[in-house]
């Protein structure tokens, strides 16, 4: 259980890292939390300060999640410590990547680093998806591209994304018969994610539905 500690430690604080918050200061920028929506995530920073910014934020934290999920639990995973016995050696490690990825998650949308308030975790999110299931992850982009290309809101192609993740895990393994290992592990922890990602977007619902959330036609810094 040491081991497993560690882990989800050090995922938490990978996790944690205040991406948008360190490179709105590196840009002088000041403190993204005091501009547009006031969320410290990568769709604000996009949103203020430019698609080149924006996108390097939205990268590193998506590379946060790939980190903890995929690299963190082969650096420290072992199954003689695991309360997972009963399990394969491989959903024992699926486990521990959902529990690592889970933590980052978590780490980002409450980071210890900046008050417990940071961004909606899409971005690290994605990146844990992309560590676990890559097609269902490919899939997701693809249906956030068609979203937000034809009506501009971020936060409904992110949410739309996430739902279509554990919906093409479903499909794949019940309709087309693709046997995906770790299947019953991992299809209900991602409706589990995409609940949580459903509640950190609440409010960008309301705004949705009362037709005042901001889209994005255009990006300052395009230039």
């Amino acid at each position: 259980m040491g081991n497993l500690s560690i882990v989800l430690l050090l995922s938490y604080i990978i996790g944690s890292i205040p991406t948008s918050i360190v490179a709105t200061k590196i840009a002088n920028a000041g403190d993204i939390r005091k501009f547009g929506s006031g969320n410290a995530g990568g769709t604000n920073v996009l949103r203020m300060l430019g698609w080149k910014i924006g996108l390097a934020v939205i990268l590193f934290d998506c590379f946060k999640g790939v980190v903890a999920t995929y690299y963190v639990p082969q650096l420290f995973w072992d199954p003689n410590v695991l309360p997972f016995n009963n399990l394969t050696p491989f959903q024992d490690f699926t486990v521990v990547q959902i529990i690592c990825g889970a933590a980052a998650v978590l780490g980002h949308i409450w980071t210890v680093f900046a008050g417990f308030k940071g961004g909606k975790g899409v971005a690290t999110g994605a990146g844990m998806i992309l560590g676990l299931a890559p097609l269902e992850f490919a899939i997701a982009i693809g249906t956030f591209t068609i979203v937000f290309y034809f009506f501009r809101y971020v936060s409904l192609g992110s949410i739309l994304a996430t739902m279509a993740i554990p919906l093409t895990m479903i499909i794949r393994e019940n309709i087309f018969g693709v046997d995906i290992r770790g299947y019953h592990t991992l299809v209900y922890f991602l409706i589990g994610v995409t609940f949580l990602i459903v509640f950190t977007h609440r409010e960008n619902i309301k705004r949705l539905q009362a037709g005042t959330e901001s889209r994005i036609t255009n990006f300052k810094g395009s230039k």
